[in-house]
């Protein structure tokens, strides 16, 4: 797992917003666990956005997480502003591995550290696919990198 002081030197492309719902909260005061994880889950759907610019429709899914760890740094109360950064780190042959972040919105303060690996993923055959050269050129050009 990334250390937190290397998060300080990392620049992320994508931030989303996350509205937190009473919901949310756990018995204890705290944003549950679980549903940190859906948070996460929405980075993700925006990011892809971001790195298409435009809605992904998720019937034709080229990308299902196999991976994910999380570590919970601090708790995340009802009343804090939060966001989530994504960032592809890695391209493999069939999956890319993802990392994000949620932090206050406001003085940047990282509550969770999450990987993700994802697979690429054929939905017609339920398979497992190498990621394609146009996914390859859209991450690479969204992360402004030369090669992964």
């Amino acid at each position: 797992m990334i250390d937190l002081e290397e998060l300080q030197n990392i620049k992320f492309n994508s931030s989303t917003k996350i509205q937190i719902r009473f919901n949310d909260v756990d018995i204890v005061g705290h944003i549950n666990n679980a549903v940190q994880v859906s948070y996460l889950d929405y980075g993700k759907i925006k990011y892809y956005e971001h790195v298409k610019q435009n809605v992904i429709n998720w019937h034709e899914a080229e990308f299902v997480v196999v991976n994910i760890n999380v570590n919970y740094i601090e708790p995340i109360f009802m009343h804090e502003q939060i966001e989530v950064l994504t960032k592809i780190i890695e391209i493999g042959n069939k999956s890319v591995k993802m990392l994000q972040i949620i932090r206050e919105a406001e003085n940047g303060r990282v509550k969770t550290v999450a990987q993700t690996v994802m697979c690429g993923f054929d939905p017609k055959t339920s398979t497992s696919v190498v990621v394609s050269d146009t996914w390859r050129e859209l991450i690479r050009k969204f992360e402004k990198m030369e090669t992964f």
